[in-house]
Order: structure tokens, then sequence, then C-alpha cells
């Protein structure tokens, strides 16, 4: 199996290096990664400016920071690492969740989008840390991805569909096994906060408290909640096929 391993946190975070030496236990892995912290950039991409590689291996596994995204990873991996493709895409390990409409925001499932885009089988997957200063646990993922690698990885998926994973920062012993539910809601109050800097010039600075809100037994949020790790199928197809449905019937009636 070839593997492509990427993540928005950069080709030195702890998370990638948990992940690649996963995924080195059940194929050939190349690893192109960002190379410095990439969060918060969704699906963004570089056009204006060029892409360089460097070979910067992460414990004897082949790998490349790429001065871009998580996205542009993806496509020079697939260019100069994998230029007759590669099998599967993945991800992370994310140094935080990725749960409910993070998905939009987040360049660690940025990168899982851009391997189904292209054809390719993909995997975002983040440790779900709510305190500050709390442990990230990145070898309870590590050993979860492990054991549930043949179910992550032969999986029925459909065409410009990824899975997006997130577990709970908690030792392994302690997680309650996994769910596959749906994207929660995970909102943000006071997205925008008002400061000064020391000569009284205005800034603002963008981030805002997590709003958990009470979920039900099938989402994301609630299964992390509950000491589950959640396994969320994402569709790039973003039409509102009931509305398409709806406006499809009320020009055909309209037209009678």
């Amino acid at each position: 199996m070839r593997i492509l391993v990427t993540n928005d946190d950069g080709v030195r975070a702890e998370g990638i290096r948990h992940l690649a030496m996963v995924a080195v236990q059940f194929g050939e892995v190349k690893v192109f990664a960002p190379d410095r912290e990439r969060s918060a950039c969704g699906h963004a991409m570089t056009m204006r400016d060029p892409l360089r590689v460097k070979r910067c291996d992460i414990d004897e596994i082949e790998a490349y920071e790429v001065n871009g995204l998580p996205v542009d990873c993806v496509n020079v991996g697939l260019t100069v690492g994998w230029p007759d493709g590669c099998d599967l895409v993945l991800s992370g390990i994310n140094n935080g969740p990725n749960l409910g409409f993070d998905v939009t925001y987040s360049g660690t499932v940025g990168g899982a989008m851009e391997g189904a885009i292209n054809g390719i089988r993909s995997i975002a997957m983040s440790m779900c840390v709510f305190a500050d200063g709390a442990p990230f646990h990145y070898e309870t993922g590590a050993q979860w991805l492990r054991e549930n690698w043949e179910l992550l990885t032969t999986l029925e998926t459909h065409e410009l569909s990824l899975l997006n994973v997130n577990v709970p920062a908690i030792a392994f012993p302690e997680v309650q096994g996994h769910k596959f539910v749906g994207m929660g809601r995970r909102i943000y109050q006071d997205r925008v906060e008002h400061r000064e800097d020391p000569w009284g010039r205005s800034y603002y600075w963008q981030g805002g408290v997590v709003v958990m809100r009470p979920e039900s037994v099938d989402t994301d949020v609630w299964a992390v909640t509950n000491g589950f790790v959640s396994v969320t199928p994402v569709s790039l197809d973003w039409t509102d096929r009931a509305l398409l449905a709806q406006y499809q019937s009320s020009m055909a009636v309209g037209k009678g």
C-alpha cells in the first residue's frame, strides 16, 4: 500500500510522527507536510508563490517539508513522491479536535479533502483536547489507528468522500470504543475580541470560546464527549439534494 501522510501542524509536529510510525507498519510511507503550523487554513491552496520542497526524514521515514498549505502538500506529494498515484492519504494526527463545523476551517481535513478530490481514499485524524495544558495522548490515537487500520482502509466509501476521525485525548484503556456518527454543532462565542496595543491602536483577535451544545447520540461531539472515537463520513458534494428536488419540482409545476 502506498501512503501519503500530511498535516496542518507542520512536519515536525509530534502528531504526524505518531501517524507515520503507524502507517509504515502497513505500507510504504512518504510524508509531505508544511514547514510550519498552518492551522485553520481549510482547503486553501497556494496560487501566486512558488512551492519549495526540502527532504527532512522522520525516524528514517521518507519525509519532505513544503512551504505551503496541506492542499499544496498533497498535490506536491502526488507529483514528487507518488507520480503514479497512491492508495491512501492520511492527514494528522491533529493537536486538537475537528468536530462539527470545524471541518470547514480545518487544514487537517483540507488535506484529506484534496486526497478525495484526487480519487484517493482519505482519512483525517485528530486528538480532542479541550483544556489548555492537558496531554494530547497521541499514543492513544496511534494505538486506536493501529488496531482499526483494516476497518478504516476497507470501509465502503463513495466518490468524493473522506473519513473524519476524532479521538478523545484520554488514556487508551479509557476509550469506550468507536461510533459511526454524523457532524454535530460546535460553535464559538465572542469570535472577535477588540484589544488595544501599547500605543492605544485598536486591533482584533479572532478565536472565541467553544460552546459544546447538548447533542443527540448520533453526532461526533456527543461521541467524543462520552469517551468514544468518532468516525464521520464527509462528502465533498455539498449539494442540498432535498432543496434541489424541491426547486426542480416547483419549476416543473410552474411550467405546467
